[in-house]
């Protein structure tokens, strides 16, 4: 489905895809009714219109990359750009200053909004498809499992971001979604998704020849995360009270069923080229030279690129933060600091050529430079583009270096001469994948559980052969010549389970930095209010910008309920604790 399949359809298709204010009232547009369209053609064109629900991506209502939810709310980024005022919901979301709710806040709503657009294709097309007869439709059950897996990813992607939601299905009225509440117990909205998953999972053929859509293995996977997810059991207040072991085996026997393999190169992941290789498991699909007038690409990170450059141009969004750079740093045996790694800065000054200089006795995680945008180092692996532009990442690329520093974001970028790549006005958006699941992500899912069931022993070898990769990820061009900074290695041994516990959130923080997933990972943990507060502790003595901001346990976990949707339905749906 990569090369247009998965958008053919959108073309032609019969049903527009706007929608009303809020998505309780969001039905597809047009005079076709269930009756009328209930043939194994149309079927398809709606199966095709649900995927592409899940990746209608925009800068100010994300779905794909989680930068603003995952990132800047965490420990790993700025939100960056033209200073606190430059798209100041996001700032308020990186001071944790959310304290009541929709005042002023239209991001957050219209990502809310946005996955339960999707929720209604996938409903509305599983509607469709359940009143054909199977004699008439081959892929019946198939697309009805397709249909179901992605209404659970955007169920599941909610559930991170708002904790309590409405899980909504296609057999529903809508008298009785609007009857629907939001007040599941944690348990049981999980399982709820699960069952979606499940469905997925036991109809789904092992890989399809059209590439993107869902197979058994993404289902695999997704329940592996799911299970991982639930395992840590949240009370009322958002806190992690116990860790539940059957269902960390689950996550282990479904890992154990995911087949992939790591790129034998860490830049693959993040460039054009390598789309739906061995690692990519689940990934929204993007194209380009379609018919369309831009190409159906994705913006999603369309305000990050580098700004002081005519080769990008806007907007300076997205920035490394001083401790995550830190993080990168090894020992004299190639291993993490696990514990002092913040204890000094690398690459906070310039020098008169606009070039970041690295101590000399430091050494570092070649992920660094896959990475961050570093001032005399190149960028996505390019010193210069077709001889008409300087590629080596300069202080001048900053757009605001006196409030959020000059280190640049690396890993959603992709070099302006791609054929993925477009400029719509000052925006860039480019036709590669968005991830949303990796087969690192299932290793490391697996050493996690093994870890918390006290089989360190078992999750060494898998975090190596995380760590293995990343030791031979130095072929491309990364550093101007000075290859020698790097020194990593593998763990020899475990010594107890809580080493073996650091290291594994260590490993996670360096292979998916930037990513999006490092806020999500602290919430899971029970820990974010004790490593977000330190990181903002120490952090703000380098950034006056993070003065007043701090963590509130008990509230920022979760976004609140958009006030629109309490209104719209006469207060049916409970608030989120804090707001």
């Amino acid at each position: 489905m990569k090369n247009n399949k998965l958008i053919i359809g959108l073309l032609a298709l019969f049903i527009a895809v706007s929608c009303s204010d809020d998505f309780l009232e969001y039905t597809p547009e047009g005079v076709l009714s269930n009756e009328n369209v209930a043939t194994s053609e149309n079927a398809e064109s709606l199966v095709v219109a649900a995927y592409a629900g899940i990746a209608n991506d925009e800068m100010i209502g994300p779905l794909t990359h989680q930068w603003v939810y995952g990132s800047v709310r965490s420990d790993d980024a700025y939100k960056g750009g033209g200073g606190r005022s430059d798209v100041d919901v996001v700032d308020r979301y990186e001071q944790y200053n959310l304290t009541i709710p929709d005042m002023g806040d239209w991001m957050a709503p219209r990502t809310w909004t946005n996955f339960y657009k999707a929720i209604s294709r996938a409903n509305f097309a599983l509607s469709v498809i359940n009143d054909i007869p199977d004699a008439d439709y081959q892929e019946k059950v198939i697309r009805q499992a397709e249909l179901r897996f992605l209404r659970a990813h955007s169920h599941f992607m909610l559930k991170l971001l708002f904790k309590k939601i409405p899980y909504i299905t296609e057999d529903l009225t809508q008298e009785q979604i609007l009857e629907t509440s939001n007040d599941l117990s944690n348990d049981e909205l999980w399982n709820k998704i699960a069952e979606d998953f499940l469905f997925a999972y036991n109809n789904l053929p092992q890989s399809q020849d059209e590439v993107g859509r869902a197979d058994r293995n993404a289902a695999a996977a997704y329940l592996a995360k799911l299970r991982l997810y639930q395992a840590y059991e949240q009370d009322d207040q958002h806190q992690v009270v116990n860790i539940n072991t059957t269902l960390l085996q689950e996550v282990i026997d479904y890992a154990n069923e995911v087949t992939g393999s790591l790129e034998p190169d860490f830049a693959n992941n993040f460039l054009n080229g390598h789309d739906n290789g061995p690692e990519s498991i689940w990934a929204a699909q993007f194209s380009i030279n379609d018919g369309t007038e831009v190409g159906r690409v994705s913006f999603v990170t369309g305000l990050n690129s580098p700004h002081g450059t005519p080769l990008y141009g806007c907007c300076g969004f997205h920035l490394a933060s001083q401790n995550m750079v830190n993080a990168f740093k090894t020992d004299t045996n190639g291993l993490p600091l696990l514990d002092t790694f913040n204890n000094s800065d690398i690459y906070n000054t310039v020098d008169e050529n606009g070039e970041a200089p690295l101590t000399s006795d430091v050494t570092l995680d070649p992920r660094v430079d896959h990475t961050i945008g570093i001032p005399g180092r190149p960028f996505k692996y390019r010193n210069t583009l077709n001889e008409s532009g300087d590629m080596v990442y300069n202080f001048s690329w900053a757009r605001d270096p006196g409030v959020y520093g000059f280190l640049g974001n690396m890993k959603e970028q992709q070099a302006p001469d791609c054929s993925c790549y477009v400029k719509e006005g000052p925006f860039v958006g480019t036709s590669k994948n968005v991830d949303f699941i990796r087969y690192a992500d299932v290793l490391l899912w697996k050493a996690e559980a093994l870890i918390q069931l006290n089989r360190y022993d078992e999750a060494l070898p898998i975090i190596n052969q995380v760590r293995s990769r990343a030791a031979n990820s130095t072929q491309r061009p990364l550093d101007a010549g000075a290859s020698d900074v790097y020194d990593i290695d593998l763990y020899q041994s475990f010594p107890s389970k809580e080493y073996a516990w650091k290291a594994l959130k260590f490993e996670r923080r360096l292979e998916f930095a930037m990513e999006g997933q490092r806020f999500f990972d602290l919430v899971r943990w029970g820990e974010a209010e004790e490593v977000l507060n330190a990181y903002l502790d120490e952090e703000k003595t380098k950034r006056d910008f993070l003065s007043n901001a701090r963590f509130t346990a008990d509230r920022d976990e979760y976004y609140p309920i958009p006030q629109r949707e309490i209104d719209f339905t006469g207060g049916l749906y409970i608030q989120n604790p804090g707001y």
